[in-house]
C-alpha cells in the first residue's frame, strides 16, 4: 500500500492507504475525499480530478501525456509544473508519500 496525503483547499488533510495498481483518483473515491470529483470516471475526458502535486514529487511521477496536457487546459487554475490528473496517477508502491493539494473548485 502507498500512504497519499490528499489535501483540501481549506487545508483538511486526508491520509489514505491506496492499493497498487489503483490511480490516485480511485484512491480518493474509494475513501471519500472531497475534492476529487472525477465527472468522467477516470476516462481522462475532464478536468474535474485536478491537483497540485507537492514540490518534492513532481520529478518522480511519470510524464505527462498528451491528452493529460490537454485536459488540463479546462482545469481552474492549472499549474504547468505541478498540476496533474489523478486519473492519470496509476499508484506504484514508490508513491509512498506522495502529498497532493486540490484546487478551490473544480470545473
Amino acid at each position: 500500500m502507498a500512504k497519499i496525503t490528499y489535501i483540501e483547499h481549506n487545508g483538511t488533510e486526508h491520509v489514505v492507504d491506496v492499493k497498487p495498481g489503483l490511480t490516485v483518483m480511485e484512491g480518493a473515491r474509494d475513501n471519500g475525499v472531497p475534492g476529487i470529483e472525477a465527472d468522467c470516471g477516470g476516462a481522462c475526458a475532464c478536468s474535474t480530478c485536478h491537483v497540485y502535486v507537492d514540490a518534492g514529487w513532481v520529478e518522480r511521477l511519470p510524464a505527462k501525456d498528451p491528452m493529460e496536457e490537454d485536459m488540463l487546459d479546462f482545469a481552474w487554475q492549472p499549474d504547468p509544473a505541478t498540476s496533474r490528473l489523478t486519473c492519470q496517477l496509476k499508484v506504484t508502491d514508490a508513491m509512498d508519500g506522495l502529498v497532493v493539494r486540490m484546487p478551490e473548485r473544480q470545473i
